[in-house]
């Protein structure tokens, strides 16, 4: 591959085809199901499958014998599926999903999460960086190898459309069309982060995670608090004793064995490299307020903390009216969204079992306490690099970054790699992105970096070359 054509292609495809095409996405608002209940009626979700679906076909009109299907198994998110012949008999599958987390407050000044702004490059709205960018990256990888007359295996793509709700329609549509998918060798998957836009970054282990809302209620209605403080138990006192069953509060430790694991050495010695070449980004990136500071001042703990670690955040609450509606009444429950995020290797079931145990056994002063857990997700530890591989990230980052490929855990979720992980136990990974810092998925300010977006793209395509020619 001629690194200097193919840096010229992406420039070219990026800024005339792909980075217009995502600016009509961000203004759609195809929130995921889970924050969108009534999203078949609204029609968003339908409207993003119109577009990619579109824009997908025309690109393919030059690869002869491909096709392109917006499946759709009764009462489940639609899902694209591509089929792109190689000159290979072996397969690669290519992952990405186009639904979106909600708004969230704190967007800067001009900008929204519906309101595309391109300002310094980046590309601000929701959804661009997660992961509505990834059919693009891997359309135009498998576009720019075909333009060099290279090489490449049997390309399937599959965008879904409920990632950002735990992708509970997918293993039916992997189920439904694993004829079709075949035993990939090898498994591109977009939607993961990088520690800097200095370099390619393989994501090696996602965690797990386990949810749920815990509900603790005292009355059965909320009373003068003049006339019942004192006499009954605060429901927000007792919420309070509970979580210090499961987390202690002055230092964020989970106090559960169940919900640590043995940290491989090899990890360690990733997040000790990572911690290395980060500095004080593995912290500095994120908006602290005030004189706000990171729990430790080891950075290799930080990165362990955040990728092989469990840890608790209190996502929501409910109960209690906005302050300029509060009055002076004693409430009658409080209900606290728990997210507790999961080692790799933990398994999320017996987690989550752990914690409902824990917060619902003989609760404070007899309140109603429940535990409402949704379904453990466990994480994902990748396998070791085949030498090829390890080889073909080299290469391609030093190509198009001028620096070396990077190794890190990442913190979040995603459910797909630990189902194609038991599935296709065989199978090579690459687990890459763009959500570096300040992109902030989730978050208000979310963007997409494009000049990374472009490079992440070569790589790509330098990688499918190497696996055409290892295969």
């Amino acid at each position: 591959m001629d690194t200097a054509k193919l840096a010229t292609f992406m420039n070219t495809i990026w800024d005339n085809d792909i980075v217009p095409t995502l600016t009509d996405y961000i203004r759609i608002p195809n929130k995921s199901p889970a924050f969108d209940p009534d999203w078949v009626a609204h029609g968003h979700m339908d409207k993003v499958v119109t577009l990619f679906e579109g824009w997908a076909k025309e690109k393919l009109k030059s690869i002869p014998g491909s096709t392109l299907e917006v499946v759709r198994l009764k009462d489940r998110t639609p899902l694209i599926f591509m089929e792109i012949p190689g000159d290979k008999d072996d397969t690669v599958l290519l992952y990405g999903h186009l639904d979106k987390q909600p708004e969230m407050k704190g967007w800067a000044e001009g900008t929204g999460p519906w309101e595309p702004v391109m300002k310094d490059n980046r590309l601000y709205g929701r959804g661009g960086a997660d992961d509505g960018y990834a059919m693009f990256a891997s359309l135009s990888a498998i576009l720019a190898l075909r333009a060099q007359g290279g090489k490449h295996a049997r390309c399937v793509i599959t965008i879904e459309a409920c990632e950002e709700s735990g992708s509970y329609d997918l293993p039916f549509y992997i189920e439904h069309l694993s004829d079709r998918i075949g035993t990939p060798s090898l498994v591109v998957c977009l939607d993961s982060g990088c520690g800097n836009y200095d370099q390619l970054w393989l994501t090696t282990s996602l965690r797990g995670i386990a949810m749920g809302n815990l509900i603790v209620r005292v009355l059965t209605e909320g009373v003068h608090s003049g006339d019942a403080s004192g006499i009954v138990p605060s429901s927000f006192r007792i919420s309070r004793q509970l979580l210090s069953r499961v987390e202690d509060e002055k230092t964020g430790d989970i106090k559960l064995d169940e919900l640590f694991v043995q940290v491989p050495p090899g990890r360690i010695d990733e997040a000790k490299q990572a911690a290395d070449i980060l500095g004080d980004a593995v912290y500095s990136k994120l908006p602290f307020s005030g004189h706000t500071k990171p729990i430790n001042d080891d950075l290799a703990e930080l990165v362990l903390n955040r990728t092989w670690r469990p840890a608790l955040a209190v996502t929501g609450m409910d109960g209690y009216p906005m302050p300029e509606n509060a009055g002076n009444v004693l409430l009658p429950y409080t209900t606290t969204k728990l997210s507790f995020r999961l080692p790799p290797t933990c398994d999320a079931d017996t987690a989550t079992k752990t914690i409902k145990q824990t917060l619902e056994s003989d609760p404070p002063y007899g309140a109603e306490v429940e535990f409402h857990a949704e379904d453990g997700q466990g994480g994902w530890n990748a396998p070791a690099l085949a030498p090829w591989l390890a080889d073909s990230l080299k290469r391609a980052s030093n190509a198009h970054f001028g620096a070396p490929v990077a190794f890190m855990g990442e913190g979040g979720s995603i459910p797909f790699m630990a189902m194609l992980g038991k599935r296709y136990p065989k199978t090579q990974f690459v687990v890459t992105g763009v959500l570096g810092p300040h992109s902030n998925a989730h978050g208000p300010n979310e963007f997409l970096d494009i000049p990374m977006a472009k490079k992440v793209s070569a790589c790509i395509a330098d990688i499918l070359a190497d696996h055409a020619a290892h295969a």
